[in-house]
């Protein structure tokens, strides 16, 4: 995510429209990912000190589904207004996020398994919090059809929200779960795939 947004989202952006709208943007994903974190931090801890029993996987797991739906949005508009700016973002920005929400659905779906909840459901759970991304989606394609300012708002939004995802969330949760050099190692793979994926 982060050699996306250094190497594909910023320079797309820089190149139609001018610094300070970047940074307006980025400054703008970052403060709703920010909040976004904030309330599904409230309802978590709410949670945790009303539930007693096993029950806390189930709830740990849908309130990472809700928190999911939340970043999904951002991610959708950036593929959406990517896609407005040229195939070959929009293609490498979907192959990317493709790649993270891999384990993020599995985050999910493994404590509401745990935690009791049918298979069926658990699927239904995890489609649910995906489809933000094909709204996201839509709002940025329909938006980068307005001007080049933009879709230069839309990609630099999402360049914010995904910076914030990687630097605040997925990152320090890889050093928590994998100690020693792992976690860099698949950091620095993380992003070597990320370079190849915007140079094809």
């Amino acid at each position: 995510m982060i050699s996306i947004v250094c190497f594909d989202l910023i320079p797309e952006a820089l190149e139609i429209s001018s610094i300070a709208l970047i940074i307006q943007g980025i400054v703008l994903g970052v403060i709703c990912m920010i909040a976004c974190d904030i309330l599904v931090q409230k309802k978590f801890n709410t949670s945790v000190k009303y539930a007693k029993t096993s029950n806390n996987l189930l709830k740990t797991g849908i309130i990472v589904s809700i928190g999911l739906a939340l970043h999904n949005f951002p991610e959708g508009l950036a593929i959406g207004s990517g896609f407005g700016a040229s195939l070959k973002l929009g293609y490498s920005l979907a192959i990317a996020i493709l790649l993270h929400d891999i384990p993020e659905g599995v985050s999910m779906a493994v404590p509401m398994k745990n935690g009791g909840m049918k298979i069926s459901k658990v699927i239904g759970y995890v489609i649910l919090s995906g489809i933000t991304t094909g709204i996201g989606a839509f709002f940025g394609a329909l938006a980068g059809g307005i001007s080049s300012n933009i879709i230069a708002i839309c990609l630099s939004f999402a360049a914010g929200a995904m910076l914030y995802i990687a630097s605040g969330e997925l990152i320090p949760e890889s050093n928590k779960l994998y100690g020693g050099r792992s976690s860099s190692i698949g950091n620095i793979l993380g992003f070597l795939l990320g370079i190849l994926a915007t140079t094809f």
